[in-house]
């Protein structure tokens, strides 16, 4: 499992028929600052993936990738390599909570 921050979505009206209804979020991938271990630094990729859950615009999300993106429920028979399994509540770090920041 991998943690990222909810960043857009992505509409595609064409598609395989089994994703009709799915909806699909774009994610960027967040990483613990080694440099500074109390907060997260952004990854340098983006990820489409399925939302199983809800979740919205700017939510820190964990998300799954690979077969193991298929086994969470209802993915079995969908051709995808993403999927949001979780809506994050808090992140500790070394005793130290990141996530949510006074600032969110």
């Amino acid at each position: 499992m991998f943690l990222a921050r909810v960043i857009g979505s992505v509409v595609a009206t064409k598609k395989d028929a089994a994703m009709t209804g799915r909806k699909l979020l774009l994610l960027r991938p967040l990483l613990i600052d080694e440099a500074s271990p109390d907060r997260f630094r952004p990854g340098t990729n983006t990820i489409v993936a399925v939302d199983a859950l809800g979740a919205g615009a700017d939510e820190v999300v964990l998300f799954c990738q690979g077969s193991s993106a298929r086994q969470a429920a209802g993915m079995k028979s969908l051709p995808v390599d993403a999927v949001v399994i979780g809506i994050v509540d808090t992140v500790d770090v070394l005793n130290r909570k990141i996530y949510p920041t006074a600032s969110r």
